[in-house]
């Protein structure tokens, strides 16, 4: 099997559907960056990361002609997933510039449910055996993504690896077009920059262009000496940005790996059940989104693997080997 991985085969000539997709999303930004580049903060950077990101994946291209086999084509594959975790903050750039929003859908939350769920959620259950469960479910994200990934790689579900890769970095190329244009923080953000008193009265003013300057976040709820916890915490202190709260793309795209999973493998389906619901428990224990944005983030799932799968079929499949 391992020789097989690297045993040369016939390839068709071009891009993937998954590199194809990034360079759209790449071409669709940068004209927008252009639009807004006297607003924007560093403008000529986020053009040359960008030229870098197109240069790289021609390169590629070019390499894998060299030497195709299977394994050259995933890490193909894996490199354009692996850029995700530069265009989720890239959001941030984008919706910096615009007034945030977070008052209307605190407000609407308030409205629906009559106070926070976000709030109720971690004051009811500090305790460690909620919080670390749902802090561990939390951190699985992007493990769950890896999980689904390979299992399709694995040699009967192969075929399917270009489908599978596609239509998860487009739905997070839609979930991302929309942070740039809808700019949500969540709780974790917003409250800090209002102040508990008006979150407990139930009073949520608007803040403008508050993040644009600001980017307190606050410190994760629960037993703040669990092991999880400290993982999670860490990881956003690092990597978090106030943005991409509404839908929740952890809610959503967690959602579309379950899809794949049930497709793929109904064993893997009922591995990955356990961490897919702590998981979206998390998303408002933590107060990372609004009850709403996890509500959409489920149903907007559902949709977005119909598109993507669409438009995979109608305008992008094609063999990855001949």
């Amino acid at each position: 099997m391992a020789l097989d991985l690297f045993k040369r085969v016939e390839t068709r000539k071009g891009l993937f559907a998954v590199e194809k997709i990034t360079l759209i999303y790449n071409l669709l930004t940068s004209i927008l960056i252009l639009f807004l580049f006297q607003e924007m903060d560093h403008p000529v950077q986020m053009l040359a990361d960008r030229a870098v990101i197109a240069g790289m994946t021609f390169l590629l291209m070019y390499l894998y002609r060299l030497a195709p086999c299977k394994f050259s084509a995933f890490i193909r594959i894996v490199i354009q997933m692996s850029l995700l975790s530069y265009w989720y903050p890239d959001t941030f750039e984008f919706n910096r510039i615009f007034p945030n929003l977070d008052h209307v859908f605190a407000s609407v939350e308030q409205w629906i449910f009559g106070g926070q769920p976000a709030v109720w959620f971690c004051l009811r259950f500090p305790q460690m055996w909620v919080s670390e469960p749902f802090n561990m479910g939390y951190f699985f994200y992007y493990p769950m993504i890896l999980l689904v990934v390979v299992w399709y790689f694995s040699l009967p579900l192969r075929p399917f690896l270009e489908k599978v890769s596609f239509v998860i970095v487009t739905a997070f190329f839609i979930y991302y077009l929309i942070y740039i244009f809808v700019p949500v923080a969540g709780p974790q953000f917003y409250f800090p920059a209002i102040g508990g008193d008006n979150v407990a009265q139930g009073i949520f003013p608007a803040i403008g262009d508050y993040f644009n300057h600001n980017q307190e976040l606050l410190p994760g709820p629960g037993y703040e000496h669990g092991f999880f916890y400290n993982l999670v915490e860490s990881s956003q202190q690092v990597g978090e940005r106030p943005t991409a709260a509404f839908p929740s793309s952890h809610v959503g795209m967690s959602t579309i790996l379950m899809i794949m999973a049930w497709r793929g493998s109904r064993r893997l389906f009922a591995c990955l059940l356990p961490f897919y619901l702590l998981l979206c428990g998390a998303t408002v224990y933590i107060q990372a989104h609004y009850l709403i944005d996890a509500i959409v983030g489920f149903f907007s799932a559902i949709v977005l693997y119909v598109v993507a799968t669409w438009m995979f079929k109608r305008w992008f499949a094609q063999p990855m080997f001949k």
